[in-house]
């Protein structure tokens, strides 16, 4: 489908009949909805919520840089305190990198608990035999 660009004088204009025309179409009913998409391949079916993977968008560089200033914290400190290197986290706050994967999580959790993610870090790591 081509793109059409219309200024927003020619839309103004252009909207009653717009209604008018849309006003013209039937609703489809909820039979139809449901037959149309049965047909779409892509369409989400009853259940596909359900064994659906949650995607957590990773944080703007605005949040990143809200939650050090939240704790009070240097760019250094924070570095420091949570284990990142000072450039990756100046990187995130200026928006030239976006944190992915493992780095989105943390950020996400230091977020919500701080204190939880500094006292896993203080504590050693388990053996593989525990």
């Amino acid at each position: 489908m081509a793109i059409v660009r219309r200024s927003s004088a020619q839309i103004r204009r252009d909207l009653p009949r717009i209604l008018e025309e849309f006003a013209k179409h039937k609703r489809p009913s909820e039979e139809e909805i449901e037959r149309q998409a049965a047909e779409d391949g892509d369409a989400w079916q009853e259940g596909d919520f359900e064994n659906a993977t949650l995607v957590y968008p990773p944080p703007k560089p605005e949040q990143v840089k809200a939650v050090r200033e939240r704790l009070g914290l240097t760019q250094a400190d924070f570095a420091h305190r949570f284990g990142f290197r000072l450039d990756t986290l100046q990187q995130y706050e200026q928006g030239r990198r976006t944190p992915s994967g493992p780095a989105a999580t943390l950020l996400r959790v230091i977020a919500a608990n701080p204190d939880a993610v500094t006292s896993a870090l203080r504590q050693p790591f388990p053996d593989a035999a525990e």
